[in-house]
């Protein structure tokens, strides 16, 4: 027995966080109205602070795990009342919501469940059918329990397993025909709709976040909304509460439920660059997709959906850019697997499938182009999340897996749309029998599977005239495909065109734009030069006949990794090219410390080290013929033709470099090999790389650094090569 201010001195002071949750259910049932009054009145206060308290939602997330851990394991499959599925999964969500929202909300001031649960549904914390089911649930567990205890009387929660008893219980739930299996099914049913939204309300991201934010900011008001973004360090506090006031106001469902996420994800938004672009790029999603159903539901409910979606619309503006063109990608976010790339396979069937079933030309590589713009936000995103990371998946420390993932995402995505295109453009002009068989090998970065988001599509187009078809027709033909092509992928339309690039076929842009097998091979026995030899290193088939350009293959691997490798005259002319390189391309005015692929330590030192590594000694060392850079220095290195500190070395700047050009794109929506001078986009690109603000110093000091290395390693092995 203790006194009004003992109980208030206690909790105060000592209780613990189950202990406010008990309190929840409170009231006075026998005594003094007024003493019974005034405690609930006193202790009322407490409750609705309680998940202030640090640690809030863990704690009570982990009680609950503690009470079905301290079940019996010969009676948990039994247990009506505390087991998995049971009243307890039911009573425990809806408590632990009524607490995280109850303190700005007094509707959920409830000590019955279901009028709890209903406040929450109308306040827009729980969907109406998840709420609907969770009620049918509980009301059916509730009648089990009644029944159950009614017969001789007796407090227990478990179910019987005598079949009498079952048989008795069922019919005196109105169970006739069959009572012990339907009443099995039923319970069976309605424990698994329990435990289901048990683990999807009860463990939800949000609430953590939202028991974490400062009394009175989980349901802004005006006032606090602008106090909280100027504390956040929004740029324009005036723009930024207008676009809240466009959100959260009014009396709708869609209004109720972003006056809930908004305190978070302006958070979310605030921990990056540019927190004013990403509430407007949300502003601007909300307003295209807020009458779905699915997309606030998807925010609310559906694992880390609400963070990722906050990430990626203040990373920069690439990825905006592409979710604004069909919003409705935003489900990528909420799905498990949406982050993971498409399998090349996967992406080759899903466009000649669309292909297959449109109209004309035009309106096929649309559709392919459509395809593109989604893959490449699910490309961007998950680089994004995966840089910066989320509470659910933290940040990645291996940048070479990173810059992997992405060249062979973008790469095989180019590879498919490319055969997109040209399917169609061959079914426009001869339907399935075009009069030559044609190829498209990829070049460069395209070959290498190392292409970035502003890359072009380097390449080459081989033909073969069919049997009994004159060079004239099928040269007339192949030269028609490519016009074609290249005409279809780049006209105007809300989707990022794909230009492609075919400056590296023999004889330059003076040359022709498609040849014969035949004809590049008497080229190259004729007229090859070095260099020539050199970009073929990273030659691959990435589109049409996959016979023919196996056979090119075929036809180019004794230029690419001559017998015996190199003479002294063709290793000098690759040097001295290489000189020239430096000192004509380098951009007038740029920092050669800074820039990333001409510039000291770059990707040009990186990959004519490595390429020269494999026009010398390709030929002995299998591992060496591949398009890709990175494979081939670890292979150089395993062959001992290069030392592993100086592989390592050379690795890692490709690797920065790489992920610079990366950041720059995904920041400012366009190509950039150096770092932005603006004070916001050079912060993004800080935090894509891993640096906080405030250490963007430290971030062009280790960029010199690491390039400076690579660059010693490049002049001794490149320049210093024999």
């Amino acid at each position: 027995m203790r006194t009004l201010s003992s109980h208030l001195a206690y909790y105060q002071r000592w209780a613990k966080t189950w202990e406010f949750q008990a309190l929840l259910k409170a009231r006075p049932v026998a005594g003094d109205p007024g003493l019974g009054a005034e405690y609930v009145e006193a202790v009322s206060p407490l409750v609705w602070q309680a998940a202030d308290r640090e640690n809030f939602v863990a704690d009570v997330q982990k009680m609950r795990r503690r009470v079905v851990d301290n079940i019996p394991a010969d009676r948990v499959h039994r247990e009506l009342k505390l087991g998995p599925g049971g009243l307890r999964d039911v009573e425990f969500a809806v408590q632990l919501l009524q607490l995280v929202h109850g303190r700005s909300d007094a509707t959920l001031h409830s000590g019955s469940t279901l009028e709890a649960l209903r406040a929450l549904a109308e306040g827009g914390y729980v969907g109406r059918v998840d709420a609907s089911q969770f009620d049918e649930a509980y009301r059916f567990l509730r009648a089990m329990e009644h029944r159950i205890q009614l017969y001789r009387l007796r407090r227990t929660h478990l179910v019987p397993e005598d079949e009498a008893d079952l048989r008795r219980l069922g019919r005196s739930l109105g169970m006739r025909t069959d009572p012990v299996a339907e009443l099995n099914k039923a319970w069976r049913r309605h424990a698994s709709v329990v435990r289901r939204l048990h683990e999807k309300l009860f463990y939800r991201p949000l609430l953590d976040a939202v028991a974490q934010l400062a009394p009175g900011e989980s349901r802004l008001s005006a006032k606090a909304a602008g106090i909280r973004l100027e504390a956040l360090g929004y740029a324009d506090p005036a723009a930024a509460l207008r676009h809240l006031e466009a959100l959260s106001s009014g009396v709708s469902r869609k209004a109720a439920i972003q006056r809930t996420l908004l305190p978070v994800l302006l958070g979310w938004f605030a921990d990056s660059a540019d927190p004013d672009a990403g509430l407007l790029g949300f502003r601007k999603v909300s307003d295209a997709l807020g009458m779905t159903p699915w997309y606030l539901r998807l925010l609310r409910d559906e694992g880390a959906a609400a963070e990722n979606l906050a990430r990626v619309l203040s990373a920069g503006r690439l990825a905006p850019d592409l979710l604004l063109r069909a919003p409705e990608a935003v489900a990528i976010l909420g799905d498990p697997g949406g982050l993971k790339p498409r399998t090349r396979e996967h992406l080759e069937q899903e466009v000649l499938a669309a292909v297959g079933r449109s109209g004309g030309a035009e309106a096929a590589v649309a559709a392919v182009r459509g395809i593109r713009r989604r893959e490449l936000f699910r490309t961007t995103a998950a680089d994004i999340i995966r840089s910066y990371g989320t509470e659910e998946r933290p940040a990645e420390q291996d940048p070479g897996a990173l810059v992997d993932r992405v060249g062979s995402a973008v790469s095989d995505l180019n590879a498919a749309t490319l055969s997109g295109a040209l399917r169609a453009a061959v079914r426009e002009g001869w339907g399935d029998d075009l009069p030559t068989r044609f190829a498209v090998i990829g070049m460069g970065r395209f070959g290498g599977h190392e292409l970035g988001y502003g890359s072009d599509a380097d390449v080459l187009f081989v033909h073969e005239p069919r049997e009994g078809v004159s060079d004239q027709e099928a040269s007339r033909a192949a030269n028609t495909v490519v016009s074609e092509m290249r005409r279809l992928l780049q006209l105007p339309t809300a989707d990022p065109p794909l230009l492609i690039d075919a400056d590296l076929r023999p004889e330059g842009k003076s040359g022709p734009m498609v040849r014969t097998l035949k004809s590049y091979e008497a080229y190259y026995r004729r007229w090859a030069l070095v260099w020539e030899s050199q970009a073929l290193l990273r030659a691959e088939p990435v589109a049409g006949d996959e016979e023919l350009g196996r056979a090119f293959v075929g036809l180019i691997d004794p230029l690419r990794y001559p017998v015996e490798g190199l003479g002294d005259d063709a290793v000098r002319d690759i040097r001295r090219l290489k000189a020239r390189m430096e000192s004509e391309r380098m951009p007038r005015g740029a920092d050669p410390t800074l820039h990333a692929k001409l510039g000291r330590g770059g990707l040009s030192d990186v990959e004519w080290t490595v390429q020269l590594m494999q026009l010398q000694h390709g030929w002995a060392e299998p591992g060496l013929r591949t398009t890709r850079t990175r494979e081939a220095l670890a292979a150089g290195c395993a062959a001992g033709l290069i030392p592993a500190e100086d592989a390592r070395t050379l690795d890692e700047a490709w690797v920065l470099a790489t992920r610079v050009r990366n950041a720059v794109m995904l920041v400012r929506g366009r190509p950039g090999d150096t770092f932005p001078s603006n004070p916001r986009e050079v912060t993004a690109v800080g935090r894509y790389l891993g640096y906080e603000p405030g250490h963007l110093g430290d971030m062009l000091d280790d960029y010199r650094r690491i390039t400076r290395r690579a660059r010693a390693v490049m002049e001794e092995r490149f320049y210093g090569a024999t």
